[in-house]
């Protein structure tokens, strides 16, 4: 496995291979990540990763600094998994000058998670579509954990025209059923046996609704109000449809319930899909 460093050593490391696939990572991985390696694998010969803490989708105040860099077991475990090249440039080597030019971000990240962290779709989308432009890929890869992230992402493929086929890999969870998630390791010992408590609720609402209720506001309110007794701070609970992340319409069948809430100082993210 090579590990690269500069825009200019990958491309030319590259430039040999003809079927790419992208995994684009922040770092401080998991076994939800190394799942994203595993099905690379199926759907190209030279597996890309990298690693790189983007300080744009760091919304003011977020937890960018604290953002643990574990680069050297990251490459043991990426290597493990069969993964050909890690592309971990540092911050100079991605944005040389400051990123004047963004790329904005559609109409659908201006809700629920966007609603929360200003910016943060902008800097998803501007790094992405560097990357697209760096690695030249021919597949990449996200998890479905971030839900909205990866609908963002199928729309800037879309509307920019990227030749890239975008796979959504299923979140990897913990037997409790709690999402990976690389921020699980600032939990205490007590917020890790409280941080179920999220995908309980959107599991009860999954439940519910496949069972007939329709009442999308009030499941999802019950939900909140439960995390808030417990001594969440809840930034949503939320029902859309699957099509286009639009509050769902009368008769509407294709569903995803999303949350996202802070347990002490760290924001969990969860969602499940519903068959209405």
């Amino acid at each position: 496995m090579d590990l690269i460093r500069t825009i200019d050593e990958l491309r030319a490391r590259l430039a040999r291979e003809a079927s790419i696939v992208l995994v684009p990572t922040m770092g401080n991985l998991h076994a939800g990540h190394l799942s994203l390696v595993e099905e690379a694998r199926r759907h190209g010969r030279c597996i890309v990763a990298s690693i790189f803490v983007n300080r744009l989708q760091f919304e003011p105040g977020g937890d960018f600094e604290r953002y643990p860099r574990t680069l050297e077991r990251d490459g043991e475990a990426l290597e493990k998994a069969g993964c050909h090249v890690v592309f971990a440039p540092d911050e100079k080597e991605l944005y040389p000058q400051p990123q004047e030019i963004r790329l904005a971000p559609p109409k659908s990240a201006a809700q629920l998670c966007g609603d929360f962290r200003p910016g943060h779709f902008e800097g998803v989308v501007t790094v992405v579509a560097k990357l697209f432009n760096i690695v030249a890929p021919h597949t990449a890869v996200f998890g479905r954990k971030d839900y909205q992230q990866l609908f963002v992402i199928r729309a800037l493929v879309r509307q920019m025209n990227y030749p890239v086929a975008i796979v959504g890999v299923e979140t990897k969870r913990e037997p409790d059923g709690l999402a990976m998630s690389s921020r699980n390791g600032y939990l205490s010992s007590e917020e890790r046996t409280e941080a179920v408590r999220l995908n309980r609720n959107l599991k009860r609402i999954k439940d519910l609704i496949e069972g007939g209720r329709r009442d999308f506001a009030e499941l999802c309110d019950l939900a909140s109000r439960d995390l808030t007794a417990a001594g969440w701070r809840v930034d949503y609970v939320a029902l859309r449809n699957q099509s286009g992340l639009a509050v769902p319409g009368p008769g509407e069948r294709d569903l995803v319930v999303l949350g996202a809430a802070w347990i002490g100082r760290t924001r969990l993210i969860d969602n499940l899909d519903i068959r209405a």
